[in-house]
């Protein structure tokens, strides 16, 4: 049976900005989580232990049950449409191929996502080679913003695989993330702590495509049998890297 949203669980979203305005950092947030696979089982598992009330919704209803179930701590298998009503934030962990669907779902065309915090891990790549599959000049997470009229998106998760999350002996990592919207970015920040890891403001939204373009690279050396950390020079916190 699919449940629905229960007055408590509205409350909760409230309670969560009403503590949040009122500088409560640890404040539990409601997230919708679409998609069913292994971005969504890691991060909704850090999220979940974290305190986080959790919504899963896919393609699949067995699959999303089946989700909700291993993640526990109250976390519950809903319709896509559900998932994103009175949420404090969404993650869109499909594959790219699957994004346009998956907000058809969701009737983000008709502002169902407006004002909400929607986070974007997905990779429009070309896994053999690494080449973006987006147009030049543009980038998946503005289109995504296109598809989803009014949303905050904030691009984030994507340079990282699921076993990042998933390992609870993973070392801690930057996610570098980017956003046009100041409290969307803040979520962000907090859903990026919360998974064990500390994130790194960018800038706007336009300089996704930047983002997206390190994450080809990384994808591309992988599948070339290089290990992409040797082929990025360490660079101190606060040095200045001289121009030649």
């Amino acid at each position: 049976m699919i449940t629905r949203l229960s007055r408590t669980d509205r409350c909760a979203s409230v309670s969560y900005r009403s503590r949040r305005r009122n500088g409560h950092k640890g404040a539990r947030m409601r997230i919708g989580i679409l998609g069913t696979g292994a971005m969504a089982a890691a991060l909704g598992g850090r999220w979940a232990r974290a305190g986080h009330a959790i919504t899963v919704a896919g393609r699949s209803w067995d699959k999303a049950q089946a989700l909700a179930a291993r993640l526990g701590g109250g976390t519950r298998a809903t319709t896509v449409r559900e998932a994103v009503a009175e949420v404090d934030a969404v993650l869109l962990a499909v594959a790219w191929d699957g994004v346009s669907d998956m907000l058809r779902s969701a009737e983000a065309h008709t502002g169902t996502l407006a004002g909400t915090t929607l986070i974007d891990p997905t990779n429009a790549v070309d896994h053999g080679v690494g080449q973006l599959t987006t147009p030049p000049g543009g980038s998946a997470a503005q289109r995504i913003a296109e598809l989803a009229p009014e949303a905050h998106v904030v691009k984030a998760f994507h340079l990282f695989p699921a076993e990042q999350w998933s390992d609870s002996a993973a070392l801690p990592v930057t996610v570098a993330i980017c956003g046009d919207h100041p409290e969307a970015l803040r979520v962000t920040e907090i859903l990026v702590r919360d998974a064990g890891a500390q994130a790194a403001v960018i800038g706007g939204l336009d300089r996704a495509r930047q983002l997206e373009e390190a994450a080809g690279f990384v994808i591309g050396l992988a599948f070339k049998g290089f290990d992409p950390r040797a082929a990025v020079p360490h660079v101190p916190a606060g040095a200045t890297v001289a121009a030649t």
